[in-house]
């Protein structure tokens, strides 16, 4: 492969940019980092359904990896040096060469449209296509400048294809190149290869930050969460979408898409016991002032730990026995239940975002005036962060559930949803409390009690061990 580093960042760069910017105070994207010992599990619950091996290549890593397996595949098929740059095209397929291509390799290449067949009068098998397509077609050139140029500037990579009729050969990059008239064409060229190549590749993915080189490595394929070492964009490996657990990425498709054309759900309610309006700024469903529910205006005091009532959806066993407008109804009842509460803990999230700002701020405001250190305050920075990473996951329960047929799993399904949920809220609970403590409490300002402490701590680790059991029973199942 020629892709060179003019169009990418430098290698220089990259490593000076690999660990990224330093972390914004109030910003909580990467709420994965940093809380395992305040959150450490015993046993069984020390398994994480999460964990996922992946490495960062900078540009010209990747590149070594691109061009090692197309030295693998060449050898493989035993082809000519000149093919070798068609072998790069092959790597989209080359995961499923079946074992009757390995005694006829000219037939893999040219199914593959890399080598031409019998019937293509444009490029002869025995020379190189960079070259017979232009001394069999010598007065064509400037046709095959303007047809390579028009598909670069469509964005076209490796799919430039034979002008000649009824052939789709693919044409490699060394027969393009040389008639793009301007560098900054060929540059762009380049790029549009190296991102053909690397999104070919099984293993590879390339990281969906703006303009980052990045690509992420793995050995086995998974809708797992991946984050880049250089700009620190948290991505699901297997679409490149947000990170999506426990629902599965053709399904948060299907969601997004759905929910694209809805409006927001309004951030005031009125109180259910004296109808004044009520403005929810934390992110907490407990309305502690009326003591009801954000959520299904229910009373507080019927949302017990056991079974979170107000997370499952109660359907109508006998809506298929009525109108087709009875359905519909119904229909759009379900997923407005489902749309409300997935928009609801969006906004929890964004709430509790500016609690742990505050929570930031206030502890450097207290390492600052010498009120102990940033260690003794760390578990309040962590508990902020444990909550924002059960609450996300929390979120995508329920576009998988909304989808889930009804049964057995699903029963359960929702029961352990309802679990995390009520232990999220006793969280929430439990952050916003230390957050807005007052002062004079045993051990100096702002400090929590260490019984308050302790039960926090407890509250972090409850809260991760039911997020962690329901997507080891429910996620990539």
């Amino acid at each position: 492969m020629s892709v060179d580093m003019n169009s990418q960042a430098s290698d220089k760069e990259e490593d000076e940019d690999d660990g990224g910017d330093e972390e914004d105070q109030g910003d909580i994207a990467s709420y994965y980092e940093g809380v395992a010992s305040d959150v450490e599990q015993q046993g069984a619950d020390s398994f994480d359904p999460e964990e996922y091996l992946f490495t960062c290549l900078t540009y010209k890593e990747s590149q070594r990896v691109l061009t090692e397996e197309v030295n693998t595949v060449a050898a493989a098929l035993k082809v000519s040096l000149f093919l070798k740059l068609g072998c790069v095209m092959l790597l989209v397929i080359a995961s499923s060469i079946k074992l009757r291509y390995k005694s006829n390799s000219s037939l893999l290449m040219s199914d593959a449209l890399v080598q031409p067949s019998s019937t293509c009068r444009t490029v002869t098998v025995k020379d190189s296509p960079a070259g017979a397509a232009l001394a069999s077609t010598p007065s064509c050139k400037a046709c095959w400048e303007q047809h390579c140029t028009v598909l670069v500037k469509d964005g076209i990579g490796v799919g430039i294809s034979c002008m000649a009729q009824d052939c789709s050969l693919q044409m490699p990059e060394d027969f393009v190149l040389p008639l793009l008239p301007a560098e900054e064409l060929k540059d762009k060229y380049r790029r549009y290869l190296f991102r053909d190549y690397v999104e070919s590749h099984f293993q590879l993915q390339l990281c969906p930050g703006a303009d980052c080189p990045i690509v992420i490595k793995v050995q086995e394929p998974r809708a797992r969460r991946v984050q880049c070492s250089r700009c620190s964009e948290v991505f699901c490996f297997k679409c490149r979408q947000m990170y999506h657990a426990p629902t599965d990425c053709a399904t948060i498709r299907k969601w997004l898409t759905k929910c694209a054309d809805d409006s927001e759900t309004a951030n005031y309610i009125s109180c259910p016991k004296c109808n004044i309006c009520i403005e929810k700024n934390g992110g907490c469903n407990h309305m502690v002032s009326q003591n009801f529910c954000w959520m299904c205006l229910g009373d507080w005091k019927t949302h017990g730990s056991e079974y979170y009532e107000c997370s499952r959806y109660k359907e109508n066993p006998d809506i298929v026995n009525q109108s087709q407008q009875a359905q519909a109804r119904e229909a759009l009842k379900k997923y407005l239940f489902y749309f409300e509460r997935w928009e609801n803990h969006n906004k929890s999230l964004q709430l509790e975002a500016q609690t742990y700002q505050r929570i930031q701020e206030k502890i450097q405001e207290r390492v600052m005036n010498n009120l102990g250190t940033w260690i003794d305050w760390q578990y309040l920075h962590n508990a902020a962060k444990l909550l924002a990473k059960c609450r996300y996951t929390l979120q995508y329960t329920y576009p998988y559930a909304y989808y889930m047929e009804s049964g057995p799993r699903k029963k359960l399904f929702e029961y352990q949803q309802a679990q995390l949920e009520a232990e999220i809220e006793n969280l929430s609970w439990k952050v916003e409390r230390a957050d807005t403590y007052e002062r004079g409490v045993v051990g100096g300002e702002g400090e929590l009690s260490a019984s308050d402490r302790g039960d926090l701590e407890n509250q972090m680790h409850i809260a991760e061990q039911r997020r962690r059991t329901l997507l080891k029973d429910f996620h990539d199942t």
